[in-house]
């Protein structure tokens, strides 16, 4: 009998052990991920691509049409100044320098026998002159007939005309020598165009003719070769996106990588941003500058630059993996920890559509439930208005899930009967905040500023003091805009992480910095190095990182899910 006892006693043993271990093998077990608060450098850059280019590239053309007749010069040829690089056939130019000549001759010429019978001339003026000073004594003396005596006055008029007409002549003649010799001028000019020279020194990047071939220069001059002055000297033209160009200066440190050379890194500096849009597409860059030593001649015209601008640096900075900043713990996760949400979790999950009485959109640290007191601010308000690209802030809470509380108000229950009032809970503090007195108001900004807050939206909307106005800046002397362009503001935002203490999740308020898309810059020393913050959370099937812990919609973190019925009560 006592032995039955002892088997059906071991019987039942093994069996509750069973069922203990089947029943605990569903449930699943939670583990929390957690990454190390480091040191290291933080780089925020721009990244854009562009084309290599030789800072001064000269088209050297024909000024004249022709065949050619030699080349001295070729691809990659490094030429001189002056140096003669290639020849037209100049036949025809030799011809037509022969007939402009023989035409100066000809002109010279006349000139010269127009300045003789300019000489003739004067000799019969002064004929016709003692002519006619006889003519009128021997007529005073009545030795003389009055006709006679008119016949030497026309004489001496005709020669006098007659030598104005010569010397019309000679300046006819003097202005046909002058053009002749004009015209041999442009012909020995085109003769000389036949000769091609390298207008500085440089290196030939380009040649477009060949032996024998015929150039026309009737319209615009053709293209004979492209010298690049200096290839140790380079630059890249990049096309920065229009969301970037306003974060890029003058004299900012640029990296870039190339695909011939996939694991060298060059160097750079902006130098100039143009202000020529250019839109492809309906997408608008705006070409940059970037000066490149080319030292090692490794760099060639045309190359494609990956650019990457660095706008702003910090070497050794405290660091926070951006992981960590997108964490959001959802009520599943509490839940398995055994952990009361914090208020504003709870607020999200009651507030939805409810009473339209009083009450604050949702609780925060330093709240009672339905107030919205200035002076009860939070320690760091969930939405930050200047957030980084890494941290992803809360947002504000516009409506909740339709079956909890009233319209952004704390406080409705299932019924319906709840009464929270206006949803944005940071409107309704700006309106307040414009109600005070400018010294209320200081006091407020200190008060948020001692709990971390962030006050820019009402630092903007306090009245500036009197006799503080700034005034307009003066012109400054500058040659390009460029010098123009202001500083880039420091950066800085709020974010939240989780620290795992205690098998309990606790909410750090932080500032952050700079962000280089994997890592951000810690400014608050809320942080200390080598301590872990939670990057999420596994082996809770229903756990997913959705902001404010709801299980509403994941599209749409500020509103909740259809709940009860209790939809619009209050009223």
């Amino acid at each position: 009998m006592k032995r039955a006892i002892i088997v059906v006693l071991l019987v039942v043993v093994v069996g509750a052990g069973a069922g203990a271990w089947y029943t605990r093998r569903g449930q699943p077990e939670i583990e929390v991920n957690t990454v190390p608060i480091t040191r290291g450098d933080i780089i925020d850059t721009v990244g854009a691509t562009g084309t290599l280019q030789a800072v001064t590239t000269v088209q050297v053309g024909s000024q004249v049409s022709g065949n050619i007749q030699w080349l001295g010069a070729d691809f990659n040829t490094i030429v001189k100044k002056g140096q003669v690089i290639a020849r037209l056939d100049p036949s025809l130019f030799d011809a037509q320098l022969q007939q402009v000549q023989a035409n100066l001759s000809q002109a010279r010429a006349n000139l010269t026998r127009a300045r003789s019978e300019l000489d003739r001339t004067n000799v019969q003026l002064t004929d016709a002159k003692q002519k006619h000073a006889r003519a009128i004594e021997l007529s005073a003396r009545n030795l003389l007939a009055a006709s006679e005596l008119d016949s030497a006055k026309v004489a001496v008029d005709s020669a006098v005309a007659a030598v104005a007409s010569q010397q019309a002549s000679v300046v006819q003649s003097q202005a046909a020598v002058t053009q002749s010799e004009a015209s041999v001028n442009q012909s020995q000019v085109n003769r000389q165009h036949t000769i091609i020279m390298a207008p500085i020194d440089g290196i030939v990047t380009q040649r477009s003719v060949d032996v024998g071939q015929t150039v026309a220069a009737s319209m615009s001059a053709p293209t004979l070769f492209v010298i690049a002055a200096d290839l140790t000297e380079m630059q890249v033209n990049a096309n920065i996106d229009e969301a970037d160009v306003g974060r890029i200066r003058p004299g900012q440190h640029v990296t870039f990588k190339v695909d011939a050379y996939p694991t060298d890194d060059f160097q750079g500096t902006v130098t100039q941003i143009r202000l020529q849009p250019v839109v492809v597409q309906n997408v608008t860059t705006y070409g940059t500058v970037i000066t490149v030593p080319n030292t090692a001649l490794k760099l060639k015209p045309g190359m494609t630059a990956n650019v990457k601008i660095e706008i702003a640096k910090r070497t050794n900075a405290l660091r926070i993996a951006n992981a960590a900043l997108r964490f959001r713990p959802s009520a599943d996760v509490f839940a398995a920890l055994g952990q009361t949400p914090p208020p504003e979790m709870t607020a999200f999950a009651n507030g939805g559509r409810g009473g339209r009485g009083g009450g604050g959109g949702f609780q925060r640290p330093g709240m009672t439930p339905g107030t919205a007191s200035p002076t009860q601010a939070p320690a760091v308000t969930p939405e930050a208005s200047r957030p980084s690209a890494s941290a992803s802030p809360e947002r504000t809470p516009g409506r909740g899930g339709r079956g909890g509380a009233g319209r952004g108000g704390g406080g409705g229950d299932s019924q319906g009967r709840g009464g929270g009032g206006g949803g944005d809970f940071q409107g309704r503090l700006l309106e307040r905040f414009k109600t005070m007195s400018p010294d209320e108001q200081k006091a407020f900004i200190a008060r948020m500023k001692e709990r971390g807050a962030d006050t820019s939206a009402f630092e903007t909307t306090a009245p500036r003091a009197p006799g503080k106005t700034p005034r307009a800046a003066a012109p400054m002397q500058a040659q390009t805009i460029d010098a123009l362009f202001a500083p880039l503001p420091p950066v800085e935002s709020r974010g939240r992480a989780w620290l795992f203490m205690d098998r309990q999740l606790k909410p750090v308020n932080l500032r952050l910095g700079i962000s280089d898309g994997s890592y951000t810059e810690l400014l608050s020393e809320e942080l200390q190095e080598n301590m872990a913050v939670v990057t999420g959370v596994t082996g809770l099937a229903s756990t997913r990182a959705t902001p404010q812990g709801g299980a509403g919609n994941p599209m749409m973190p500020g509103r909740g899910g259809p709940g009860g019925q209790g939809g619009r009560g209050g009223r």
